[in-house]
């Protein structure tokens, strides 16, 4: 039994669904973006556990076992890193800034792409705080694609680097997170650090929409407290 509910045939016939009018070469183009999101993703599932197993108690040798591997390659691959506490929604935001940076055929993930991300993943607060102030998830992606550098001839394979700007924005992410006083980096703390990085694109775009540094800091302050009070009360 697959330990997916989802088979080779559910992802064919969902691609040829969505894209009938395309050729057979430009199938494979976006199969292989699809399987590079998947990937991407396997990763991060693995990651999850492998962060619980450690706070748990496991040896790298156990969880190197575990995957598979040898010690050394389990601390090499799982290592906490840049995003040791994000959240799961977070994760997968940067997985589809990753995945929006190949869509635009880019060889770097920009903070613009960051931006796509977070509109990308619904469930998080960062969302919701654009959303409700823009009043339209259009108006925000028609402004990314504006400001979004012109797509190169092809999408690039494998890792991706951040650009500077973009590193930035993360390292902003995780003190945006430390000054709330926060345990956990979510995709609020990331909007924070996208305009933080005041030079950098997203900063910009969100700049041109209203926003303003001090304003989400608020927003996100309350926005939590209120949460956090509706969390106690159940």
């Amino acid at each position: 039994m697959s330990p997916l509910n989802i088979s080779l045939a559910d992802l064919i016939a969902r691609l040829d669904e969505e894209l009938p009018d395309a050729n057979g070469l430009a199938r494979i183009s976006e199969a292989q973006l699809r399987a590079q999101t998947l990937s991407d993703l396997g990763d991060q599932l693995v990651g999850h556990y492998v962060g619980k197993a450690k706070q748990a108690g496991a040896s790298w040798s156990e969880i190197g076992d575990a995957i598979g591997v040898s010690k050394q390659a389990a601390q090499q691959r799982h290592a906490p890193a840049a995003f040791e506490r994000f959240t799961d929604l977070n994760r997968h935001s940067i997985v589809l800034a990753q995945e929006a940076a190949r869509t635009h055929k880019h060889d770097f993930i920009g903070t613009e792409h960051m931006l796509l991300g977070l509109l990308g993943e619904r469930r998080g607060l960062a969302y919701e705080v654009l959303v409700a102030k823009t009043e339209s998830e259009q108006r925000i992606r028609d402004a990314i694609e504006e400001a979004m550098p012109p797509a190169g001839e092809k999408a690039p394979r494998g890792h991706i680097a951040f650009r500077p700007e973009s590193k930035e924005a993360i390292e902003q992410t995780r003190r945006a997170s430390a000054d709330l006083g926060h345990a956990w980096v979510g995709t609020e703390h990331t909007l924070l650090g996208l305009i933080r990085a005041e030079e950098s694109p997203a900063a910009q775009i969100l700049r041109n929409l209203g926003f303003t540094s001090d304003e989400l800091h608020e927003t996100v302050k309350v926005e939590i407290t209120k949460r956090l009070a509706a969390r106690d009360k159940e």
